[in-house]
């Protein structure tokens, strides 16, 4: 019996998920779960601040593409391919999709269960400060630090530059 391998399958922007269900269904009524084995929409936790609230959202690595681990044959490949939203399996020839290397499985599942802060400034951009005495001024970023969720900017105060470090939570964008 052939190996199962890792296909990429490209689908509609926005479809990843109703691909992922309808092909599970797909694969339920037609039995074929021996040999299609999983479909992973490949998304990865991130943390963004919004107006001084952390909020962690699941966000796609690869929009429009779709993970499926099967056995490829005439069956699968038919089941796959004509599924709504599908647009193909990605490789040069259509009809004879390449599968991924066990390198880059092992590379995307080490990176689909990481944790990635979003940084919601940075550096050269101008900010307005929303809190402290400095509230109602201007700024330009010259450094951004994620660990401390601070920025140290440049305000003119008495016609001087004046560098400050503020939170990220004392700053709004423009």
């Amino acid at each position: 019996m052939e190996e199962a391998k890792w296909y990429v399958v490209h689908t509609f922007s926005g479809y990843e998920n109703k691909v992922k269900v309808d092909l599970e269904k797909t694969i339920e009524n037609r039995k074929l779960t021996d040999q299609i084995l999983e479909v992973v929409v490949p998304v990865q936790e991130v943390t963004e601040k919004k107006e001084g609230k952390k909020k962690t959202a699941k966000r796609k690595i690869f929009p429009a593409y779709v993970l499926v681990h099967m056995i490829m044959n005439d069956d699968t490949w038919f089941v796959v391919r004509n599924t709504r939203g599908v647009t193909g399996f990605v490789g040069a020839d259509p009809t004879d999709p390449v599968p991924l290397t066990e390198s880059e499985m092992a590379s995307l599942s080490l990176f689909m269960d990481s944790t990635e802060t979003v940084i919601p400034y940075e550096k050269d951009e101008v900010v307005n400060i929303v809190a402290g005495s400095l509230k109602g001024k201007q700024g330009r970023i010259t450094a951004v630090n994620a660990q401390k969720e601070t920025v140290s900017l440049v305000i003119s105060m008495m016609g001087r530059d004046t560098p400050v470090t503020l939170a990220f939570t004392d700053i709004r964008k423009l």
